[in-house]
């Protein structure tokens, strides 16, 4: 019997939100090929989005949306829709991370997103 795996789905990592046209706003995803739920960081010189990664020093070090859909940005950067203020609730099992980041980075990185009134459940 064949195993069906089914992927993430655009915004299936959402609980609630206040009013979909105030929380969520088209965005540049600047490289990659994150999935939806994917937790993004803002890249200061470019204004660009890219997936949060603690380690760096370019802005996306500080969770500040959270992707809605697939972005293939393999090949140069595309507009995409994130989740960039709340106030929303997220389930933080949906939420995706580059790499693997630690227990204290994740936690780091929800701390960021209340910030943004996105709360992680």
């Amino acid at each position: 019997m064949t195993t069906l795996v089914e992927g993430k789905h655009a915004g299936g990592f959402l609980i609630w939100e206040a009013f979909r046209d105030y929380t969520r706003e088209t965005i540049t995803v600047a490289a990659g090929n994150p999935e939806p739920g994917t937790v993004l960081g803002k890249i200061t010189a470019s204004g660009n989005y890219a997936p949060h990664d603690p380690a760096a020093t370019d802005g996306t070090e500080t969770a500040v949306a959270v992707l809605w859909g697939k972005a293939d940005a393999s090949v140069g950067a595309v507009p995409a829709v994130a989740l960039i203020r709340g106030p929303a609730i997220v389930n933080r099992h949906d939420l995706v991370f580059a790499g693997t980041p630690s227990e204290g980075e994740i936690a780091a990185a929800h701390a960021a997103l209340l910030e943004a009134g996105i709360l992680v459940r």
